[in-house]
């Protein structure tokens, strides 16, 4: 696929997405307050319940602007919609139309990916720099320019992973509960239910191996001033090693897919 053929697909998504601003806006203004709003609860009975000054390193002002941060990214990184798109197409017969095309469906769908970025782009901007605005937060221009190199990186990734389990539509009937599944781990393992500094010693060893963590936890920690370049580099590496492997993954997966395929649909 050709850079400006990437660019029109992105950016015919990006209209679609933002035909309904009021709706989107509404719903991830609500949808933010309401998950902020919970753990700002949670996280502040804890520290008043353990007595602790810290937990993983942080306090708790600085652990209310991680979460910010982490929620911010994690809207860019999971983003919405995409759970069964591929999966659809395929219990449709939808692919049918793609399958003509003189490009790749994976480059074709992630390009539709990126072009629902930019209405939560926008989001992660407005709230991001409100919040800096009216806390005692400061991010650095290097910082913010890591974590964006981080999200692209963190965004290609997931979406990696979630292709080749939207592919076994191929063979089986339904494909939530991977996706689910998906979204558990990544979550947990990735810094987005909580820092994983509060992991044992021993996980965090694991899962510093692991792919979860270029997800949320490098993002946001690096907007936050918790890891400077030193860790951040190695850590995209590792995003990009992983999104090698998988995608290598991602191509067998859908070959032996298209194999089952008979274009008719479910």
């Amino acid at each position: 696929m050709t850079p400006r053929l990437f660019l029109r697909i992105a950016g015919v998504e990006a209209r679609r997405r933002m035909s309904y601003r009021a709706d989107f806006w509404l719903n991830l203004v609500v949808g933010f307050a309401a998950k902020f709003g919970l753990l700002y609860f949670v996280w502040t009975a804890m520290f008043r319940e353990s007595g602790a000054a810290t937990m993983g390193g942080y306090t708790l002002d600085s652990m209310l602007v991680y979460y910010v941060a982490v929620l911010l990214v994690s809207q860019i990184i999971i983003g919405a919609g995409f759970e069964s798109e591929v999966a659809t197409d395929i219990y449709e017969g939808g692919l049918n139309r793609y399958l003509v095309f003189p490009t790749s469906y994976f480059w074709f769908k992630y390009a539709q990916r990126v072009g629902m970025l930019l209405p939560v782009v926008l989001q992660f901007f407005v709230f991001g720099g409100l919040f800096v605005l009216f806390s005692d937060a400061t991010i650095s221009l290097s910082g913010l320019v890591m974590c964006v190199v981080a999200i692209a990186v963190g965004h290609l990734l997931f979406f990696t992973m979630s292709f080749p389990l939207q592919n076994v539509a191929f063979w089986a009937d339904n494909v939530w509960s991977l996706q689910v599944a998906l979204r558990l781990t990544t979550s947990l393992l990735g810094g987005l239910m909580f820092p994983v500094t509060l992991f044992p010693d021993w996980l965090q060893a694991v899962n510093a191996w692991l792919p979860f963590h270029v997800l949320f936890g490098v993002p946001a920690e690096v907007l936050v001033g918790k890891i400077g370049f030193a860790e951040w580099l190695p850590a995209v590496a590792l995003g990009i090693a992983w999104i090698i492997a998988v995608g290598l993954l991602d191509r067998v997966v859908w070959r032996r897919g298209n194999l089952q395929y008979s274009g008719i649909g479910i």
